[in-house]
């Protein structure tokens, strides 16, 4: 810990090199990071061979292709534990890709990925450089909100047709902050099957480095860009008894932590960048002290995600204190009076706001 900040840069993974302090450390972890990937296109070519036979001799392939996880020949099966997976049905696949690590992703992605009759993405180019790493070629169109109607009806009749599609997301799990939750729902209603491949999450990455209660959480997504609505979406959120989680650019990042230091209160929350990535950054602190402290370095590069913990516990307020409360606050409107109370005195919002208009009517 650093003034609230855990940076990975000390120790990390770059594409399975581990990075130590010093030059010396980041040359060797460079060499490591170019015999992974080396050592990955040969296991994805090879090991990972989607069904077929593979041509490596080595212990490691004769275990992959190996479908009992028992040494006894007799023992029973385990799906997908040391074979590859079974030719894909027809149906679309939602496959999760890296966030920014390439060796993040899973075995059963790669079989899928190889096998498809198509590979649909939010970017092709992004998409070519994960494909690329581990040698496979499949079949790849785009799909993403510009071309998403037309690219649905491209896909439905694919699936129409028996074939076999899979989808995914520049990084990450795709219909999460994306137009792909349409591609399913459209899939769904035409009877086709959907399949999910489950992988790498930017949002549960950030709550697992957040420190903050992980029991309940809601994700809430990018939220508006215009101040007003920002905080009004913030306002909804507020009596959530839950750690909230959104995704923010970095050139709005000082001013949503502001709006919601002042929504929500002095809640405990962190921000989390660049995760899995080379130079990865996790701060903590209360809303307010973060909003200063991005106010005052700027923008910080990167996909950015924001962790803000549950309201806090406050004691019972009496309906005597909230209404001298709201009867002060009252002169900037019943809204602000009742956004205030909530974030002043705990109490929940739609309380406040339902006695701010008993309040008004009687004045």
């Amino acid at each position: 810990m650093n003034g609230g900040v855990t940076p990975s840069r000390d120790w990390t993974w770059a594409s399975g090199g581990v990075i130590g302090p010093g030059a010396r450390g980041a040359v060797v972890a460079v060499g490591v990071a170019q015999a992974a990937i080396k050592a990955a296109r040969l296991r994805a070519a090879a090991v990972f061979a989607l069904g077929a036979g593979s041509r490596r001799g080595d212990d490691l392939a004769n275990a992959m292709n190996n479908p009992s996880s028992d040494p006894n020949e007799n023992g029973r099966d385990r799906i997908g534990a040391r074979s590859a997976s079974p030719p894909p049905e027809a149906g679309l696949y939602v496959v999760a890709t890296p966030i920014g690590n390439l060796r993040d992703i899973t075995l059963r992605a790669l079989d899928v990925l190889g096998t498809v009759d198509r590979v649909y993405a939010e970017d092709t180019r992004v998409a070519r450089k994960l494909l690329d790493a581990y040698a496979l070629k499949p079949r790849l169109a785009a799909y993403h909100e510009h071309n998403a109607e037309a690219a649905r009806a491209e896909i439905l009749a694919a699936l129409g047709r028996g074939e076999s599609v899979a989808l995914i997301s520049d990084a990450g799990t795709p219909l999460v902050s994306d137009p792909g939750f349409k591609l399913a729902r459209a899939a769904i209603e035409a009877g086709h099957r959907v399949f999910p491949i489950p992988g790498a999450s930017a949002l549960l990455a950030g709550l697992i480095v957040s420190g903050l209660p992980s029991d309940r959480f809601l994700f809430a997504g990018f939220l508006p860009p215009k101040q007003s609505a920002r905080r009004e979406a913030l306002a909804e959120l507020a009596d959530v008894e839950a750690s909230l989680i959104f995704y923010e650019t970095g050139p709005r990042l000082a001013d949503s932590l502001a709006d919601m230091a002042q929504t929500l209160g002095a809640r405990p929350a962190a921000v989390a960048r660049e995760l899995t990535k080379l130079f990865e950054e996790t701060r903590r602190g209360p809303l307010d002290a973060l909003a200063a402290h991005y106010a005052e370095v700027g923008a910080p590069k990167g996909e950015i995600v924001v962790i803000v913990g549950p309201p806090l516990p406050r004691g019972e307020v009496s309906d005597e204190a909230l209404d001298a409360f709201l009867i002060a606050a009252l002169p900037r409107g019943v809204k602000d009076a009742a956004a205030e109370a909530a974030r002043e005195l705990g109490v929940p919002r739609k309380r406040a706001y339902a006695r701010a208009l008993d309040l008004k009517d009687r004045a």
